[in-house]
């Protein structure tokens, strides 16, 4: 399950970075009309004023169109996109809709927040539910990984085809199938399922809805009230999932809860949208036309290999792996080890996930500031190795009470580090290469959110739930060694 400031910067960067590869080289440009969102910028749509610098080409837009053997050919086109974007930046009041589109992006990322903090509350339940042992349930971690990553195949292309709207009402479709599947309290292999169709659901809407955050004015704070939203869910989630247990009822009786937010997004999120591609001017992603020439394939093989090759690339997807295993893996297994090995009770200890997800939310909000000012590189091994000591506490102190704090303050360490991670790989990695890479890294960071709650469901199956500290150890390990051997970045001047 991927935390939203990874998997939407990946999106967001693709709007932002890329322009700037031909920064010296673009032409001055001044749009005057406005293009549809959707659809690639041709010459009739717009007029510009070009004030050609030294060695600078002054061609159309058809003409660049044709220069497909060009290697710059792409970055051009982005420039140009860029250009014509922006020349006024939308706010939240202006068009008078993007007030319901924030709002709809917020509901959708509570409900996010709601699904992802849930699992681990109810995974007693289910177990007792099915009779299945630690192994087989943590099935549900792998099937939701796959289906957020298989949306990253195709969105993009479903986006330039139907547009942002009917892309947050499929994704809302893909996720009332998944709650559907769940109220019914149906066999295993259907829950697995949905888990997959749930991930779908939310990889779609969290890239929609954190890319139009960030094109707005004071992107900053809107960013932060859309992942505000979701850590809002992530609390409130194991509090409604362990009360309702607690009370008697059957853990799918809670995703009816989910259920009716997804239904309410159904109609909502579309109608806020509708029309938005109208309202702005091109977006810089959806503004490149798309070419399938043979050189282009070339290219892009030819980049691939370079991607794979490329240490920061390849370092920052082992940690973002590490990171998001270890969140996930507390997540979902921390109060499975306080029941089997502290003798909680779960109508109790089902309120550890919910600190644990507020002290990431409150960490996000406050701790990335002091990032900023000490240097993200120092401040990732202090916060690690912070987290690496609670999580010993939490293992060795013999104490219910104990563990449970401890687990809030691991997630209050635990929560500043992607964001400060991310800021190092924007500057360590070309900007030509920024869009890829950062995908690699977000598409790597979330099998690693399947790979080690899966593994320490299968080892618990045979050893016990303690092995969580171990695995979690290991990781912190892992995003320590990794994090000191990706390359130093120059300090910032200003």
């Amino acid at each position: 399950m991927l935390s939203p400031d990874i998997s939407g910067w990946i999106t967001i960067e693709s709007h932002g970075t890329s322009a700037l590869t031909s920064g010296r080289d673009r032409p001055s440009a001044e749009a005057v009309s406005q293009v549809p969102d959707i659809l690639p910028l041709r010459h009739p749509d717009i007029e510009m004023n070009v004030i050609p610098g030294d060695g600078v080409r002054t061609d159309l837009p058809h003409d660049i169109a044709r220069s497909h053997n060009s290697p710059r050919h792409d970055d051009n086109q982005f420039a140009e996109a860029i250009l014509q974007s922006s020349d006024k930046v939308q706010t939240v009041w202006e068009p008078y809709k993007n007030r319901f589109r924030v709002l709809a992006s917020c509901f959708m990322a509570l409900s996010n927040g709601m699904n992802d903090s849930a699992p681990g509350a109810l995974i007693e339940s289910i177990e007792r539910k099915y009779d299945i042992d630690y192994g087989t349930v943590s099935i549900i971690f792998v099937c939701n990984a796959i289906g957020f990553v298989a949306a990253a195949f195709f969105l993009s292309a479903l986006l330039r085809r139907i547009g942002q709207a009917k892309c947050l009402g499929i994704s809302e479709i893909f996720l009332i199938l998944g709650y559907t599947g769940l109220v019914t309290t149906p066999p295993f292999p259907v829950i697995c399922a949905s888990f997959f169709f749930l991930g779908l659901g939310m990889s779609m809407n969290l890239a929609i809805c954190q890319v139009f955050c960030a094109n707005l004015a004071n992107n900053t704070a809107l960013l932060g009230a859309y992942q505000g939203a979701y850590g809002i869910g992530g609390t409130i989630g194991p509090i409604i999932a362990t009360a309702l247990v607690s009370n008697g009822y059957v853990w799918s009786r809670y995703y009816f809860i989910l259920l009716g937010i997804a239904i309410f997004n159904l109609a909502f999120g579309p109608w806020s949208f509708w029309n938005h591609e109208r309202e702005s001017k091109a977006s810089p992603a959806d503004a490149i036309p798309a070419t399938t020439t043979q050189s282009s394939t070339k290219r892009k093989l030819k980049s691939f290999r370079v991607l794979m090759s490329h240490k920061p690339t390849i370092l920052g997807a082992l940690f973002i792996f590490a990171y998001q295993g270890a969140e996930v893996a507390i997540s979902g297994w921390v109060i499975s080890f306080l029941v089997q090995f502290r003798h909680g009770d779960p109508s109790k200890v089902g309120y550890v996930t919910s600190g644990f997800w507020a002290g990431i939310t409150l960490g996000r909000f406050t701790l990335s500031f002091l990032a900023h000012k000490t240097g993200e590189r120092p401040f990732v091994f202090a916060v690690t190795a912070g987290a690496l000591i609670l999580e010993l506490l939490i293992w060795f102190i013999p104490s219910i009470i104990g563990s449970s704090v401890a687990v809030a303050f691991s997630g209050f360490l635990l929560g500043p580090v992607s964001p400060a991670a991310i800021h190092i790989f924007q500057r360590l990695i070309p900007r030509e290469m920024q869009i890829s890479s950062l995908s690699i890294i977000g598409s790597i960071g979330t099998s690693g959110g399947a790979v080690a709650p899966f593994m320490t469901g299968m080892i618990a199956q045979h050893m016990g739930t303690f092995v969580l500290h171990p695995i979690c150890i290991g990781l912190f390990v892992c995003m320590a060694a990794t994090w000191w051997m990706i390359p130093k970045v120059e300090k910032r001047s200003e």
